[in-house]
C-alpha cells in the first residue's frame, strides 16, 4: 500500500480531531484502492493518535486481512456495510459531534445553513436503531445492524445516528473529512439562527447541488491547510 494513502487516513483522523469534529471516540476509513471488497481503517485509537502504521486492511465480513495483533474497532461494520451497499462512496467518517447530536433527538430537520455544508440539502435521514433492533447499546457492532443504517443512509451524503451521533460520506476522504466538519459547523449555524428566531433561509436541493460541485472541486485547499496543521 503506498505510504501516501495511508499517511492520508492518518491525517483524516487527526485533522477531525483537531476540528473539534471528533474526540477520544469518532473513525474514518477509505475504500481500498485496488480492492472494492476490502477498506482500510485505524486499529482501535483515539484518532488524534492515528498513524500509518496504524491502518488496517479489512474485508467487507469486517475480517482483519493481517491484525498483527491490533484490535479493529467494534464499529467497523457500520463502514464495511455502507461500502457494501454505496459502490459509489470512496470514504466514511464518524463521529459524536454535540452539536449534531440534537437534529437526532428532535423532529427539527438538519438543514444546509450555508454554501460549505450545501451537501446537506440533499436531504439528512435519522436512523434510530430501535425501530429494528428494540433497547440497545446503539453501537453498530453487528453486520445487520450495519445494513440497517447503510439502508437508512440511502443515497444520501450524511446520516443521523439517533443519541449516537453522524456518518459522512464522500467519493473520496478529503470529501468525506469536509463533509464531517461542515455537518459538525453548519449544526452549530443552524441551532445559532434558529435561537434568533424566524424563518431560515437555507439552502434549497438545488443550491445545494450546484454549490456542491464546486466544493467538490476546490476542497483541496481545506485539505492541504488542515492536513499541514496535524502532520
Amino acid at each position: 500500500m503506498a505510504s501516501a494513502i495511508l499517511e492520508d487516513l492518518a491525517a483524516a483522523s487527526r485533522i477531525l480531531a483537531d476540528r473539534g469534529v471528533f474526540d477520544a471516540a469518532g473513525h474514518t476509513s477509505m475504500r481500498h484502492p485496488a480492492k472494492a471488497d476490502r477498506f482500510l481503517m485505524s486499529r482501535s485509537l483515539a484518532p488524534a493518535l492515528v498513524t500509518a502504521d496504524d491502518i488496517m486492511e479489512l474485508t467487507l465480513d469486517g475480517e482483519a486481512i493481517d491484525a498483527r495483533g491490533r484490535s479493529p474497532f467494534v464499529e467497523r461494520f457500520l463502514h464495511a456495510e455502507i461500502y457494501r451497499k454505496r459502490s459509489d462512496v470512496m470514504a466514511i467518517a464518524h463521529g459524536h459531534s454535540t452539536s449534531v447530536i440534537p437534529f437526532g433527538l428532535t423532529d427539527t430537520p438538519m438543514r444546509a445553513t450555508y454554501h460549505n455544508a450545501a451537501f446537506l440539502a440533499a436531504g439528512v435521514p435519522v436512523f434510530d436503531i430501535r425501530e429494528k433492533f428494540g433497547a440497545s447499546d446503539i453501537v453498530i457492532s453487528s453486520a445487520e445492524r450495519g445494513a440497517a443504517l447503510a439502508e437508512a443512509l440511502g443515497d444520501k451524503h450524511v446520516v443521523l445516528l439517533r443519541a449516537h451521533g453522524f456518518v459522512a460520506v464522500g467519493p473520496s476522504i478529503q470529501a468525506a473529512v469536509f463533509r464531517a466538519v461542515f455537518t459538525e459547523v453548519s449544526a452549530r449555524v443552524q441551532l445559532q439562527a434558529a435561537a434568533l428566531g424566524g424563518e431560515i433561509a437555507a439552502l434549497d436541493e438545488e443550491e445545494g447541488r450546484k454549490a456542491d460541485a464546486v466544493n467538490l472541486a476546490t476542497l483541496g485547499r481545506s485539505w492541504e491547510l488542515w492536513k499541514k496543521r496535524v502532520m
